[in-house]
């Protein structure tokens, strides 16, 4: 057979021939024959929705997709919650040996994949396979960092569908216009270093490169993110800027972490934008006393107080639609069962879909905080109790993540990837997500969506997170659909 190709390409086939416009190359032999009508329907489609049949015959491989996560989970297992091997949880803090394991197998595997891989100076690793032409990569990007106690899907899922992605390209020789990738961002769960999605905001030049180094792990350790990159080798050379390691656009599969899919029994969320929300610390200031020779009426009690200003955040979220506020962390002193707490820190994450709802909780919150201190009663709180001496409140502002839409042909392309996928419109669903995600930086530099998958029971940062393996090869599908839709709707500009 003659080789008719316009410019050279590296066949592994003794076969080869150019298709019409031929965007997607593949040598022709007998295991890649059946591809020559995808490799022509590439060719010639111009936009993310058309010819739904283009990318049947590229399809991701389940066993081998759940045999690499679970094989991977060796890395920083965590507590189990079941029998079979495969019931644990994860354990793997950022920049802990853990994650180095799971970095120095994801350099591995990219590179023999034939990615070019780069790492930046918050560690975040680009791993980059060549296109047909130059020019940014499309990427799917997630995070391989877990919480203390967290589950085998979220993030790792969404870097593991990335590996096959470039698995199903290799198996197939496929060649996209442009290049493609898959990117792992440092610290995303902010488990470790108190700032969540710390690196991809740095790469987005929304956060300072030196206030994210000196981030200074929980829990009373020493170590900050750049002497812990320097200690396990991936403080890289690159800057870490959206301008050094540009992106043409960036998908993410995560699962849902809650339970909207499972409960409409649908297969996949297409992600229109993640809502907003706010982290406080909140520092309650009273006075320590004897527990037993101070009256219930002399006593400033910063406990108590706490008890109700968080009973109260609870309330403000339910007077304020579709608001969530929550509190994780609680730490009082002296910490003595016969003295009354003098000082309680706890913090509060207020969330809504809308930057506008939660400004109004902020100030809701900052007016009625100050007024329970002071001793009023809001809404019935100091009912059936003792009124004590006043207290203060004082409010820090951490984090702020202002409400955030996704683009439009990102979101089209996935919606087009979940519907040739799962064969049914009815299984598909658009969804704003609850919680951040790298993703959420990743748009304000190039276009973004993200994928949900089902979490069973709406569970997420426990032992006990579940995905099926269906339902993971499914999102894995769409991930790769999308990647390339998007691929396809670049090269037809």
């Amino acid at each position: 057979m003659t080789c008719l190709i316009r410019r050279p390409l590296t066949l592994r086939g003794s076969q080869c021939r150019r298709v019409a416009t031929a965007r997607y190359y593949s040598p022709v032999s007998p295991r890649t024959l059946a591809l020559s009508s995808i490799t022509r329907h590439y060719s010639s489609a111009r936009t993310a929705g058309a010819h739904d049949g283009d990318f049947v015959a590229l399809k991701v491989q389940q066993g081998r997709l759940m045999d690499e996560l679970h094989r991977t989970c060796s890395f920083g297992t965590g507590k189990r919650w079941g029998s079979k091997p495969t019931e644990t949880g994860m354990s793997r803090l950022a920049l802990s040996d853990s994650d180095k394991q799971a970095r120095d197998w994801f350099v591995e595997t990219t590179k023999a994949l034939g990615c070019k891989v780069s790492v930046d100076a918050m560690g975040n690793i680009f791993a980059v396979r060549p296109g047909r032409r130059e020019g940014p990569a499309t990427f799917a990007g997630s995070h391989l960092d877990t919480q203390p106690s967290g589950g085998r899907y979220d993030g790792i899922l969404g870097i593991l569908a990335g590996i096959e992605m470039l698995n199903v390209l290799q198996d197939h020789q496929v060649t996209t216009e442009f290049p493609v990738g898959v990117v792992n961002w440092t610290n995303e769960e902010g488990a470790r270093f108190p700032m969540s999605m710390s690196s991809s905001g740095v790469w987005a030049e929304d956060i300072p490169l030196e206030h994210a180094h000196n981030l200074q792990e929980v829990g009373g350790g020493t170590a900050t993110m750049k002497s812990e990159l320097e200690r396990i080798g991936y403080l890289g050379s690159t800057p870490a800027s959206y301008r050094s390691t540009p992106m043409a656009a960036h998908f993410e599969l995560h699962i849902e972490q809650g339970p909207i899919l499972e409960a409409e029994r649908q297969k996949v969320g297409v992600v229109k934008g993640v809502q907003a929300y706010k982290w406080f610390t909140v520092d309650v200031n009273g006075r320590d006393a004897h527990t037993g020779t101070t009256p219930l009426r002399s006593r400033a009690d910063a406990m108590l107080l706490a008890a109700r200003l968080i009973t109260h955040s609870h309330r403000l979220a339910t007077s304020h639609e579709g608001a969530v506020a929550s509190t994780g962390i609680l730490t009082l002193s002296p910490g003595s069962t016969n003295t009354i707490p003098g000082h309680v820190r706890f913090t509060l994450d207020i969330r809504a879909p809308d930057d506008a709802t939660v400004e109004a909780m902020e100030a809701d919150m900052k007016r009625d905080f100050a007024a329970l201190a002071a001793g009023d009663d809001i809404n019935g709180l100091l009912a059936y109790s003792t009124p004590g001496k006043p207290l203060s409140v004082d409010i820090r502002t951490d984090f702020v993540s202002p409400a955030t839409v996704f683009h439009p042909d990102c979101i089209a392309a996935v919606r087009a990837s979940a519907e040739a996928v799962t064969g049914d419109p009815a299984l598909v669903r658009d969804m704003t997500s609850g919680a951040g995600h790298d993703s959420v930086y990743a748009s304000r530099r190039c276009p973004t969506s993200m994928i949900f998958v089902p979490s069973k029971n709406g569970v997420s940062h426990n032992p006990e997170e579940y995905t099926s393996s269906e339902d993971c090869a499914i999102g894995a599908g769409v991930l790769l659909q999308s990647v390339l839709r998007y691929d396809r709707l670049r090269a037809a500009r």
